[in-house]
C-alpha cells in the first residue's frame, strides 16, 4: 500500500536542530566506503545501519560492517561518525587503533537491510499490501532517523546505482504507519505490519489503491475492493491495469456494479468496457441508463470516437457580466470536484439556452482578482477548444501541445457543448498502449 504524499513528515527534534538537515536513502549508503579519519584509511564498506526502535522515529545507533572470509564483524557507534560524504562515510579511528568491536545484537535494535528491506508489508487486517524496497532517512546535526519506507521500484534502481533512471515517483509510507516490531518478531514472521486501518485505506488516492490491489490474491483483492464505497471503488477501478479491471468487476453483484458504474464518466466507461469480454461488457451496459449505455456502445462500435461523444457536462460556465466575488461564492457552495473548477468558462448567453464560448479564467487568476471585477475583464480569449467532430488522435495532440487539464468542446458556431478531461483521454490511450 502507498501512503499519500501529504503523509510525509519531518521529526521536529531533527529538522529544528541547528545546521540544517537532508534526506538520504539507505540504498545510497549501503556499500559506501567507511574511512577512519582520512579517505586512504578505509575500514570497509557499510553493510547495514543499526537503529533503536523509539517514538516517534527510530534513531541510528551505529554502523554494521561485515568483512566476510571468517573475519569478525565490526560495530561503529553512531557517535563516532564524523560526516557522510558522497564518496565515503568518515568515522573516528577505533579507540585502540586496531578495530571496532564485533556487532552484538540487543533488544529493541533493528537492522535496515536485514529486518526491513524486502519484507512484506501487511495492513492491520493482515492483508499483503507491498514490499519494502528502500528506507528513507533524515540526517541532521550528526543524528539520523528513519522517516519512511519506500515501496516503489526505485529502491531497486538505487541499489544498483541507477537512481537517475527513476521513471516513477517514490512511493513513501510514513514510519508512523509502520508498527515498530522487535527484531525477533521480524525474523520469525518475515512480515512488517502497517498500522493503516480499512477506514484509512478508503482515504488513500485511487491510484495508490489500484497499485495495492494488484499485488493481492483474488480473495484478498475482492475483500479489500468490497470495503470501498462506490465513489472510491470507481476511482480505483479507473486507475487499475486492464487485468485488474477484469478481476475486480468479475464477481460484483448487479446493484454494487450499478452504483460503481454510476460514478464514472463516458470515457471512463469506454475504457473499462473495452477490456472486458463481449458478453460481460453487454451485461455491464444493461446496468447503465439507456442514453449513457447507447453512447458508450456507440463509441466502442466506432473506430474513431468523436469529442462530442466523449465530452462531459461537468463544467462551470458563467456570463461575462458575472462578478468575481459572486462566482467564487457560487463555487464554494457548489461542492464540485476540484478538477471541474480548475478552469471557468466565460460565455455570451443567448436566448433559448445557447451559450457562446467567449473566454476562460484559470481558477488561480479568479482567486487573485478583485471581487468587483467582471469575468469579462479578467478572461483570456480566444480559447483553445476541441471541435465536436475531433477524434481521439486530435484530442491527444491538443492535450500534448497545451498541457491543459480540460478542454472545452464547441461546434462550428462556438456554442459551448461540454468539456473533455485530460485523464479521461490520455489515461485511456496509455492503458490500451500497454495491452
Amino acid at each position: 500500500m502507498v501512503a499519500p504524499s501529504n503523509h510525509t513528515t519531518k521529526p521536529p527534534d531533527l529538522t529544528h536542530a541547528p545546521g540544517g538537515f537532508r534526506f538520504l536513502y539507505f540504498s545510497e549508503l549501503q556499500k559506501r566506503p567507511v574511512c577512519a579519519g582520512k579517505i586512504k584509511d578505509r575500514i570497509g564498506k557499510l553493510t547495514d545501519l543499526v537503529f533503536r526502535l523509539a517514538e516517534p522515529y527510530p534513531e541510528a545507533i551505529g554502523i554494521y560492517l561485515e568483512h566476510g572470509w571468517g573475519k569478525p564483524t565490526e560495530f561503529i557507534p553512531w557517535n563516532r561518525v564524523i560526516k557522510i560524504e558522497d564518496d565515503a562515510i568518515f568515522v573516528q579511528p577505533p579507540p585502540d587503533g586496531q578495530a571496532y568491536p564485533p556487532f552484538k545484537d540487543e533488544t529493541g535494535w533493528i537492522l535496515l537491510d536485514k529486518h526491513l528491506i524486502g519484507r512484506t508489508i501487511l495492513d492491520m487486517d493482515g492483508r499483503r499490501v507491498e514490499v519494502v524496497n528502500d528506507v528513507h532517512l533524515l540526517e541532521s546535526s550528526g543524528r539520523m532517523a528513519v522517516v519512511h519506507v519506500d515501496v516503489s521500484f526505485n529502491g531497486f534502481l538505487r541499489a544498483l546505482g541507477l537512481g537517475k533512471l527513476s521513471w516513477i515517483k517514490d512511493q513513501l509510507i510514513s514510519w508512523k504507519y509502520v508498527q515498530p516490531l522487535s527484531v525477533e518478531d521480524v525474523v520469525a514472521t518475515d512480515k512488517v505490519s502497517l498500522s493503516v486501518t480499512r477506514k484509512q485505506l478508503r482515504e488513500l488516492p485511487g491510484e495508490d489503491l489500484a497499485d495495492a490491489l494488484e499485488e493481492l490474491s483474488g480473495a484478498e483483492q475482492q475483500a479489500l475492493f468490497s470495503a470501498l464505497d462506490s465513489e472510491k471503488a470507481a476511482e480505483t477501478l479507473i486507475e487499475a491495469e486492464p487485468r485488474a479491471k477484469r478481476q475486480l468487476i468479475a464477481n460484483l453483484r448487479q446493484e454494487r456494479a450499478r452504483t460503481i458504474l454510476s460514478e464514472m464518466s463516458v470515457p471512463q466507461l469506454v475504457d473499462l468496457f473495452s477490456v472486458l469480454p463481449h458478453d460481460h461488457m453487454m451485461g455491464m451496459a444493461k446496468l447503465l441508463p439507456k442514453e449513457m449505455s447507447d453512447r458508450v456502445l456507440a463509441i466502442l462500435s466506432e473506430r474513431e470516437a468523436t469529442a462530442r461523444a466523449l465530452m462531459s457536462p461537468d463544467f462551470v460556465a458563467v456570463p461575462k457580466e458575472a462578478k468575481v466575488g459572486e462566482v467564487l461564492a457560487a463555487i464554494r457552495q457548489s461542492k464540485r470536484e476540484p478538477e471541474s473548477i480548475s478552469r471557468i468558462y466565460v460565455i455570451n448567453a443567448l436566448g433559448g439556452g445557447e451559450q457562446i464560448l467567449a473566454g476562460v479564467v484559470d481558477l488561480r487568476e479568479l482567486v487573485l482578482s478583485p471581487d468587483a471585477a467582471t469575468m469579462g475583464e479578467i478572461m483570456v480569449a480566444p480559447v483553445v477548444a476541441a471541435e465536436e467532430d475531433d477524434v481521439l488522435e486530435d484530442l491527444a495532440e491538443l492535450f500534448a501541445k497545451y498541457q491543459y487539464r480540460m478542454l472545452p468542446v464547441v461546434d462550428k458556431q462556438d456554442h459551448l457543448l461540454g468539456v473533455i478531461y485530460y485523464n479521461d483521454i490520455m489515461k485511456g490511450l496509455l492503458t490500451h498502449a500497454k495491452m
